[in-house]
């Protein structure tokens, strides 16, 4: 069965942006480093990325305007804006939890999690990310975008590995099943 991985960095006081909405902070301790630590590795694991109509803006007109950088996985984009689709991008309504059920339930590679943080809220209350993969950026925001909120429930985790390049962290974990 596939799973659901979150692949995604955050400042070491828990920020996946700054309070403007920015991930300018993004890299590690030497800027001249062009070490693309785990992502290379990791995206060959997965064949389909999830994330919200904020991130998805943002990565189509600030970091990446001239390109899609994720054509080669699918695309779905969890919004509630009218867009046509194309080949790879998807624009859904669908609660990122019926959207999980189904692509599990499907053929295929893992389904990454790439932002944003009310999704990832919704998917952990429903017990639906498998895997968490959070890179830790060398950096403290004091204010922004809080990757994990208040949850109404303990979710045990059991720590699969640590990498480090850069001054970087990625913690990976698994969600504890059965406890």
């Amino acid at each position: 069965m596939r799973r659901t991985i979150l692949y995604i960095a955050m400042s070491l006081d828990g920020y996946i942006a700054d309070k403007f909405g920015q991930v300018d902070w993004l890299g590690g301790q030497d800027p001249a480093d062009e070490n693309e630590g785990t992502y290379p590795e990791f995206v060959q694991m997965v064949d389909t990325v999830i994330m919200g109509w904020k991130t998805y803006h943002q990565v189509a007109t600030e970091l990446s305007p001239n390109e899609w950088v994720y054509s080669n996985l699918t695309t779905y984009v969890i919004t509630h804006h009218e867009k046509e689709p194309d080949e790879k991008i998807r624009f859904v309504q669908d609660s990122p939890a019926s959207l999980i059920r189904n692509l599990k339930s499907s053929e295929g590679r893992d389904i990454w999690i790439c932002g944003g943080a009310e999704i990832v809220c919704q998917l952990m209350r429903d017990d639906l990310i498998d895997r968490f993969y959070i890179s830790v950026i060398p950096v403290i925001l004091g204010d922004g975008i809080r990757l994990f909120e208040k949850t109404e429930k303990r979710l045990e985790l059991k720590l699969l590995e640590i990498r480090s390049w850069n001054g970087i962290t990625e913690l990976r974990y698994e969600r504890q099943t059965g406890i």
